[in-house]
């Protein structure tokens, strides 16, 4: 299967650069470049992409509204987006992560690390590693829940088992290791993951983390290790 993707960056360098690599791949294709925000917007309804690699500093459109917007299109239900940063872990990535961003990655990402980040969007498993995720938990604690996020009231839709399986997702568990821990298939934690998605209306492993911790489902320690 050809993973489809959209590019879209200010900086021509960078964009040229990830569209080279990528086109050079046998299972990947480029389907459009992006100069700014709003124009990814555009491209990403046009082309419909697998995948939007989005700056999250761009001119006319910054890559959180550009998130926010593609995220929102009905139509649009099967892009996934991913933030390029040259910053790391800071507030653009929370509140794109809250935007709807299935991950991010650093611009100096090596082209192997590149290549395997998105296989990893396109399973539908987060791109966050589990020392990014314990961050994530500890800047949440700072936070408080958001109006639009699922409530708790919401939650209560989920079985235990899927609630449980919702926790060690947020733990930044993959489905083997927590297959592992519940002494059950991985095809079992495959389905219940999917049903909890569907059940609070998230669109992948990353929006299940950020909402185990906002809407206080999941308790994070007061210190996290580095």
């Amino acid at each position: 299967m050809t993973i489809r993707v959209l590019v879209a960056d200010d900086q021509g360098m960078v964009r040229s650069g990830f569209s080279i690599l990528l086109n050079a791949q046998p299972d990947i294709e480029v389907v459009g470049e992006a100069v700014d925000g709003r124009e990814a917007v555009t491209l990403a309804a046009e082309h419909r992409p697998d995948i939007a690699l989005v700056d999250i500093q761009m001119p006319v459109l910054d890559g959180i509204e550009a998130t926010r917007q593609i995220v929102a299109d009905e139509r649009l239900d099967s892009v996934r987006v991913v933030i390029l940063t040259n910053f790391g872990l800071d507030e653009y990535i929370f509140r794109a992560l809250r935007a709807g961003a299935s991950g991010f990655l650093l611009k100096d990402t090596q082209p192997a690390e590149l290549l395997q980040a998105l296989q990893v969007v396109m399973r539908g498993d987060a791109l966050l590693s589990p020392a990014v995720t314990r961050r994530l938990i500890s800047e949440f604690t700072r936070l408080r829940p958001r109006p639009s996020a699922p409530s708790s009231a919401a939650l209560g839709t989920l079985t235990p088992r899927e609630t449980q399986v919702l926790r060690l997702v947020a733990e930044g568990l993959s489905n083997p290791e927590i297959a592992a821990r519940l002494v059950v298939t991985e095809e079992t934690v495959k389905t219940h993951v999917s049903h909890v998605l569907t059940k609070l209306g998230l669109r992948d492993r990353t929006q299940a983390v950020v909402t185990a911790y906002e809407t206080g489902l999941v308790v994070p320690r007061s210190k996290e290790p580095d």
